[in-house]
């Protein structure tokens, strides 16, 4: 299924959420982003099928989004380690912001950077003592080097990403963000499901995939 149109269910998952948890600004923007990259984060695994399928005017928004992600996490980065303050908001957003764009890109270079990215939230949840922090920097650094549509497709991937998002839930206290994590995720395996190559929900005790094809 299209990255667009994972985005879009995404969207309006986050958008839900923004309407039945008290409104805040804030947590508006972390609703929309956990959901966006939930919806989206199961295709940063091997040579993705959204790949070389981009307009031009896709192809700049995705080199935006990349570019701005990165130099914000550079820039909140430089704030922890040289004056000890963290932008916890800041620093999802900027990752969410460049973990959409690569989901599109594909290549050994795109591997590395996102691994690198991963590196980045592994040690800074080691050093923070943050558990889904690391949980989600581990996710980060291995998915993009494994075969599309593997292990990052399955029911125990939807666990891990929801024990990441519950760790997050409590880090921010914001009320949801679990649900709207393992709601997001979920609903990109659905979507796959209604496609002719289906999903390995139980790779690898059950090797076929399941489908449900609309057409």
């Amino acid at each position: 299924m299209k990255g667009s149109t994972h985005l879009a269910i995404g969207g309006v998952i986050g958008a839900a959420a923004c309407l039945y948890y008290p409104f805040q600004w804030e947590n508006a923007l972390m609703y929309v982003s956990v959901a966006g990259v939930s919806a989206l984060s199961a295709d940063l695994d091997g040579q993705n099928l959204l790949s070389g399928k981009l307009s031009k005017l896709s192809h700049w928004l995705r080199e935006l989004a990349i570019w701005t992600g990165l130099l914000t996490i550079a820039f909140v980065a430089y704030m922890y380690f040289a004056q000890e303050k963290l932008y916890p908001v800041i620093t999802a957003i900027a990752v969410a912001l460049s973990l959409l764009g690569f989901v599109t890109k594909e290549g050994t270079i795109r591997n590395v950077l996102v691994s690198l990215i991963g590196c980045v939230l592994l040690y800074s949840g080691w050093t923070s003592k943050q558990n889904w922090l690391m949980g989600f920097g581990l996710f980060v650094v291995w998915v993009p080097w494994l075969d599309h549509r593997g292990m990052t497709h399955t029911v125990w991937a939807l666990f891990l990403w929801g024990a990441i998002g519950m760790g997050l839930e409590k880090q921010l206290g914001i009320d949801g963000i679990t649900i709207v994590s393992v709601a997001g995720y979920a609903s990109h395996l659905l979507a796959d499901t209604l496609t002719p190559n289906g999903v390995k929900w139980l790779y690898p005790l059950y090797k076929k995939s399941i489908k449900i094809p609309l057409a």
